[in-house]
């Protein structure tokens, strides 16, 4: 379940739909009825989709608030075939665990949200960091809202306060306390890493 902050995103969507309404007056008042000009001023993408800024999302279970995220705008596609919600300037998601706390942090560059199919897809130098000092770093990961597991087949990188490690495919709870790389394609001790850079 999910809610978000309402004040900015009504006002945003219902000037939208005035500026719409009297660009289509003024284009049937006019004498020309040329479907080609009409076309150009309103295309039917432009009234299947509405533009949100500075936008936030809360995601609660039993009234309890388990991820809040902002992004500075939000693009909602209201095709019925395929409703979703674009983050074109990023989004940072805060995961809260026990007591109410922040448990992880996730930042991207660009975000989708498919409501059919209960999934948010970060993209583009995705970062997560825990509260345990692990650092996730790749460019596309999936959160799978209804069994709040997060996942990416992609190339990954886990730095902690021991070691870097590489692989591709990850999966995690939602929290980021647990979590496994399918694949391990190699480990650095940063004890080692520090060593050469003293020298």
């Amino acid at each position: 379940m999910f809610f978000f902050s309402r004040s900015v995103v009504e006002i945003q969507i219902m000037f939208q739909k005035i500026t719409i309404l009297l660009l289509s007056v003024l284009i049937f008042a006019s004498c020309e009825n040329d479907l080609a000009e009409i076309e150009k001023v309103a295309t039917l993408e432009d009234f299947n989709k509405e533009i949100a800024k500075d936008v936030t999302l809360f995601y609660s279970d039993s009234a309890i608030v388990r991820v809040r995220i902002q992004g500075a705008e939000m693009i909602r596609h209201l095709d019925r075939a395929d409703p979703r919600e674009e983050f074109t300037k990023g989004i940072k998601a805060d995961f809260f665990g026990s007591k109410n706390k922040v448990s992880s942090v996730l930042t991207s560059k660009r975000a989708t949200r498919y409501e059919s199919k209960h999934q948010i897809i970060v993209k583009d130098s995705v970062v997560w960091q825990s509260g345990n000092n692990e650092k996730l770093e790749t460019e596309e990961l999936i959160w799978d809202e209804k069994n709040e597991r997060v996942f990416s087949n992609r190339y990954v990188r886990i730095t902690n306060p021991d070691e870097i490690i590489y692989g591709y495919g990850f999966e995690s709870n939602q929290e980021f306390t647990e979590w496994t790389i399918n694949q391990i394609t190699g480990k650095k001790k940063l004890d080692a890493i520090n060593d050469v850079e003293d020298d």
